[in-house]
């Protein structure tokens, strides 16, 4: 009984222990309730996250709006956050909460960088896509351009070698729009016009704004018909000091591989005479299996409201995947700014600095095109270890090339820049701008004797060369910049003066003939070549200047109607006396109907703008002095026992060169609806260039040479470009966000002719040997550019001759087809291109998966015309020239044989991150990612890579050497302190 009675106290006590455990708890927690509303129209919002503020603890509100959240101890806030809506933060002052949730104004209250000045987005009637660091492409960026590759509608952004760290993309906005001058964008850097895209690291970019159209691109005038885009670095801020580090480690992979024949099947296939004993994959001999890209920086920030700071550095060692491809850079850049005069003088100074050094080497196209064609049973070496060449048409050892040829560079770069801004009086500001960039490298070259360059063309005694290169742009700005309300109208407005100097400065000089490989280039005069009169030496100095007066009004009325104005005066020293300054204008409106009474209570459409504008912009990229009268030697004759050079006319002169001018229209809609769930825009655009630049023939006499570089012809374009965000779902915990970006375009030649000088055509994409095949591309007026223009296949006879069409049908060999019986049989300029993004986030997780791809264009495949023949033997051919094109027993013909559509969809970035939540004062953030580039294509090209040059008139030519493509894995991290 003891022993019982025992038990029931011990039972009881804890009975009592937990009652009361479960009573202080309870009187510790209670819940509150209530429901969410929309403050605009009071209707209920279903989904809004509801949380504790301080703890992970929260709910969502139903479809009524209600919520229903028990509260732990010490709890005093609630968090409300929706997508489309401000977050409030609400105090807990009994069991019952209601809360009025605002439409978010923050996307139409961004501010938006559209060239000497902002506007805030809801003010922007252009054409204007605006991408902040937070919506960058995650992962690596070999450019700035990569980070907002896929981003920006109508823009082409292409890397034709790949990874190559030593090569840059090209890039293109909305079309053809130039012959003979730049098609790609101005590119402007904290306000330095030209700015240099190698004294950018990705760490160092806060926002890239690009002006798309002509009514927002005309404020920059002569250079501005490729559109603008606007990169704007990290400013100081003040406050505590804080310091980032970020690193990375790359490798890159081959995607995808030619397949060549084996050295069995070539035995096989050729005849025994051909058998050098060996098995050789000279492929996989120029691919660096090690190679490792490593990145770091550091930047730190500091100072107070009227002095700070931002500073940092970096290194960046990059290696492509070939041999003897690599670049290591390192530099860094200082940001300072300075306010006085009770804050109406401000001072920004800005230093930025990269220095590299570049093995130039490896990669070459020609290399990896050997490694197709270079018989496999052929040596490296041969038995006393002396490079094996080969003696079939065009061959050379790739490999003995890497070991016994030097190629390098040396730059460096410098940029320094300055701003004065004096507030005068209140709303009027003026400021004066200056920068100085500085470009300078050193290039070296030498071809050991033993080399096959040196043994053919210098009779094996080397050859050594050196090449200077500096390259310097001065700016100065002033503007004054006015900005006030009165009642419903708002003026914002800029007026400015620029100038702007460049100049080029090149060196170079070369010899032969050397009798040791130990100086290599540093012992240049002990070359024999120079005593013998062939050695090599030249210089040359070229320079340009801009001068442009240029103003902007931007007018608002009840923050619904918007109008701006454009207009810049522009001379450049590049064009003829009676042509020597041109006019900009541009004009643009907007109306925001969602302002409007009639949408003003609708709670499905948030945003609601039409825009349409109209710019004119101009073209000045092309080389200097082609409107003056050049000399040029006609060499050396003997007088009197003395030799002289003789001096003659180069170049004929053109008094009324001038710009190239694109007018352009363009109209749109930017949306929200669905309470902001959805947002996006739509613009639709035609422009036209006109008084295109090309060389055109002349009559002897008058003109003292054969051609004159003169204004004739026009490029029209025309498309549609759309852009939608939307935000599916978002909880608590998890959330996905999609963005899509869609352009259609189409380019056409209107004219190529005036009365006074005519072309018949324009051709381009010259096919290498051997056999004269021509060119692969014809312009001619009226027609699209990139069309491909050849003969049709018409199947092979017997024998595996080719058959072609004539124009009337008939089939007949080749040797009868004219040039009447060519046609257009393709085009190589992409009509679509698209891309979709994919951001989830789960608590600390983030994946983004982004696709990319451009539809509607041929591509000419010059690998399979060539290697894929059996006429290319006892060159080693492809293994499609014994499978695919068997029947072909013919020597090389371009035709619609070897066109192939090339479409394509690409698995561009797959990249996952996770952001570590540490207790500490001493880390802000902690993440660590991985990522991968270039992972999967879609398509039908039987090719390497359908992703080709696209930017220009030469497009889709699949060429026949090549980069390998790649894809590249990443791993990361970054922290803040």
């Amino acid at each position: 009984m003891k022993k019982t009675s025992t038990f029931f106290m011990r039972v009881n006590w804890l009975a009592a222990v937990l009652l009361l455990t479960a009573s202080l708890a309870y009187s510790q927690s209670r819940t509150v309730k209530g429901k969410v509303t929309d403050a605009k129209d009071q209707a209920a919002l279903p989904g809004v996250t509801v949380r504790v503020v301080g703890t992970t603890t929260g709910t969502q509100t139903g479809t009524d709006g209600a919520y229903s959240i028990q509260l732990p101890a010490g709890a005093t806030k609630l968090e409300f956050s929706y997508i489309g809506y401000e977050t409030f933060v609400a105090p807990i002052q009994g069991g019952t909460l209601n809360v009025v949730l605002q439409l978010s104004a923050k996307s139409l209250e961004d501010v938006v960088v559209v060239g000497y000045g902002t506007l805030k987005r809801k003010e922007v009637t252009s054409a204007v896509t605006s991408i902040k660091a937070a919506e960058f492409n995650p992962g690596v960026a070999r450019s700035p351009m990569d980070l907002v590759q896929g981003k920006v509608p109508g823009l082409s952004i292409t890397r034709v070698n790949g990874n190559n760290p030593n090569a840059s993309a090209t890039v293109q906005m909305r079309g053809i729009t130039s012959l003979s001058g730049t098609i790609s964008p101005l590119i402007v850097i904290d306000g330095m016009p030209g700015g240099n895209l190698d004294l950018l690291q990705q760490e160092d970019i806060a926002s890239i704004d690009v002006l798309r159209d002509g009514s927002a691109a005309a404020i920059y005038g002569t250079r501005a018909n490729g559109g603008v885009i606007l990169i704007t670095t990290k400013r100081p801020k003040g406050g505590e000091s804080q310091y980032n580090f970020a690193t990375f480690l790359q490798r890159d992979a081959v995607a995808k591989k030619p397949r060549p024949l084996t050295a069995e099947e070539y035995k096989a296939n050729v005849a025994a005479g051909n058998d050098q004993g060996a098995s050789v994959d000279v492929y996989d001999m120029l691919i660096d299996k090690k190679n490792l890209t490593q990145y770091y920086t550091l930047s730190a920030t500091g100072g107070n409201d009227h002095s700070n700071y931002r500073a940092a550095g970096y290194y960046n060692g990059g290696q492509g995947i070939a041999k003897r491809n690599k670049r290591d850079q390192y530099g860094g850049r200082l940001n300072v700014n300075q306010l006085g005069l009770q804050g109406k003088l401000a001072l920004q100074a800005n230093l930025a600095a990269n220095f590299n050094k570049a093995d130039l080497l490896g990669g070459s196209n020609g290399d990896f095109e050997q490694a197709v064609q270079r018989n496999p049973t052929a040596p490296i070496k041969k038995p006393d270890g002396t490079f094996n060449e080969t003696s079939a048409y065009n061959n050379f050892n790739p490999v003995a090339r890497l070991e016994q040829e030097l190629l390098e560079r040396e730059q460096q770069t410098f940029q320094g820049d300055g701003k004065v801004t004096l507030e005068v009086i209140k709303d009027l500001r003026i400021s004066a701008f200056g920068a100085i960039t500085r470009n300078n490298w050193n290039d070296r070259a030498y071809r050991m004797r033993a080399s096959r360059s040196s043994q053919q063309d210098y009779q094996g005694g080397g050859y050594a060369s050196k090449s200077n290169r500096t390259e310097l742009d001065k700016v100065f700005e002033s503007t004054i910049n006015y900005n006030t309300k009165f009642g419903d109208h708002g003026i914002t407005a800029v007026a400015g003066y620029s100038y702007q100097y460049n100049t080029i400065e090149t060196f170079n000089a070369n010899n032969a003939g050397f009798l040791t490989d130990a100086f290599e280039d540093w012992n240049l005069g002990n070359g024999l070549y120079r005593t013998l009169g062939r050695a090599g030496m030249g210089s040359n100095k070229t320079d340009n200047t801009l001068v442009a007066f240029f103003g902007r009004v931007n007018y608002t009325f009840r923050d619904r109607y918007y109008a701006q104005a454009i207009l810049r005066h522009e001379g450049s020293s590049r064009f003829g006396d009676n042509n020597k300054w041109a006019n900009f204008p541009a004009f643009s409106v907007g109306w925001s109907l969602h302002e409007e009474g009639f949408l003003n209570g609708n709670s499905n459409i948030n945003v609601l703008k039409l825009r349409a504008g109209y710019g004119v912009t101009g073209n000045q990229g092309f080389p200097n002095y082609q409107s003056l009268i050049l000399l040029g030697t006609g060499g050396a004759y003997l007088q009197n026992g003395s030799w002289f050079e003789t001096y003659g006319p180069s170049r004929n002169p053109n008094p009324d060169l001038r710009w190239e001018k694109k007018k352009e229209i363009n109209i749109g809609v930017d949306f929200a609806l669905l309470r902001n769930r959805l947002t996006g825009s739509f613009d639709i655009y035609q422009r036209k260039t006109e008084d295109l630049l090309a060389n055109y023939d002349t009559q002897l006499p008058p003109f003292v040479t054969s051609s004159i570089f003169t204004n004739v012809g026009s490029i029209s374009n025309k498309g549609f470009e759309i852009v939608l965000s939307g935000m599916p779902v978002q909880t608590r915990n998890f959330s996905y966000r999609v963005d899509f970006a869609m352009n259609r375009q189409q380019n056409k030649m209107t004219s190529i002719t005036n009365d006074q000088y005519r072309l018949e055509r324009l051709e381009f994409g010259s096919l290498p040997s051997p056999g004269a095949l021509g060119n692969a591309i014809r312009v001619v007026e009226g027609s699209a550019l990139g069309n491909f223009y050849g003969k049709r296949f018409a199947g092979f006879d017997d024998n595996g001759k080719w058959l072609f069409y004539k124009k009337d049908g008939s089939k007949v060999p080749a040797g009868q087809i004219q040039q009447d019986d060519l046609t257009v049989i393709g085009n190589g300029v992409p009509k679509v291109m698209l891309s979709l993004n994919n951001n989830f986030r789960y608590k600390n997780w983030d994946l983004n998966i982004f696709f990319r791809g451009k539809l509607g264009y041929d591509i000419l495949n010059l690998q399979e015309l060539y290697f894929g023949n059996k006429a290319w033997f006892p060159n080693n051919v492809l293994l499609s020239a014994i499978t695919k094109h068997k029947q072909l027993n013919d020597v090389p013909q371009y035709s619609d044989y070897y066109l192939e559509k090339g479409g394509f969809v690409k698995l561009d970035n797959l990249a996952l991150g996770y952001s570590f939540k540490l207790n500490t004062k001493y880390v802000r953030n902690f993440r660590v990612y991985a990522a991968g580039r270039n992972l999967a294509t879609f398509t039908k090209y039987s090719g390497l890579d359908p992703e080709l040059e696209d930017n220009g008139l030469t497009t889709g030519i699949d060429a026949r050497g090549f980069y390998p493509r790649t894809r590249s894995y990443t791993i990361g991290l970054n922290i803040g302190f």
